[in-house]
């Protein structure tokens, strides 16, 4: 009978010990739980705030980005200028001779207009030991000369006339249909200024020089009807009767 009470005993005492847990898996599941709850660690919020990597500094980065927007605006200019036709026309080309100690040093000495046929025309000279070279400093030099003019339905809105040196030229409205009857000096200035119907009259020296620059001063001094109302001080429906 003892034997029996012993392995009863010894049977329960395995029981007692399958059915209650030990201590420690118990306290290590509860501190996993209360980790679980709490909020994420930092160290992961760190490791998404990774800042980007880049090649260069970011001063370096800055100021490339703003050469490549230096250029753009530049590339820009420069393409708006050339879809910008102007009318170019050489009117003379001239051989000039320099006489020094050693002989003679020629040069070409150019005179040439430049006009947008829009109302905007101007004549520039340019003098090179080249000629290509004259012509260019040419046109450079009408471009930066270049003045405003009225056009009134491809005419003049009124006769008018100018003196330059010994130059005298006389401008006169035209009918539609009549044309550009003008020499070639102020045809030239005339026709890039982006006159249709004209008539002129050079009444002094036919220096080209001194034709084209009373031209250019006889358009400069057009009035538009806006300009003249203003200068008055009265309307159009005063000044017309």
């Amino acid at each position: 009978m003892a034997t029996k009470d012993t392995n009863t005993d010894e049977i329960k005492e395995e029981q007692a010990q399958q059915t209650v847990p030990p201590a420690e898996p118990v306290q290590k599941n509860v501190e996993e739980n209360v980790e679980a709850s709490e909020p994420a660690a930092p160290k992961a919020v760190v490791a998404e705030e990774k800042s980007p990597e880049f090649s260069a500094p970011l001063d370096k980065v800055e100021i490339s980005a703003d050469k490549e927007a230096r250029t753009d605006d530049a590339e820009a200019r420069e393409s708006g200028e050339e879809e910008q036709e102007f009318i170019e026309t050489v009117v003379r080309i001239s051989r000039v001779a320099k006489v020094v100690k050693g002989g003679r040093r020629f040069s070409f000495s150019t005179i040439s207009v430049v006009g947008d046929g829009k109302g905007r025309v101007g004549v520039g000279l340019g003098k090179a030991n080249e000629v290509p070279g004259s012509i260019q400093k040419s046109f450079a030099n009408a471009r930066r000369n270049m003045i405003s003019t009225v056009i009134v339905n491809g005419t003049l809105p009124y006769e008018v006339s100018a003196k330059s040196g010994a130059g005298k030229v006389f401008l006169k409205p035209a009918a539609e249909g009549t044309g550009v009857i003008a020499g070639g000096s102020i045809r030239a200035v005339v026709e890039a200024a982006g006159y249709r119907n004209i008539l002129s009259k050079s009444l002094g020296s036919n220096n080209p020089v001194n034709v084209l620059r009373a031209t250019v001063k006889a358009l400069e001094s057009l009035q538009s009807l806006k300009d003249i109302t203003k200068l008055r001080g009265r309307s159009t429906e005063e000044i017309f009767h």
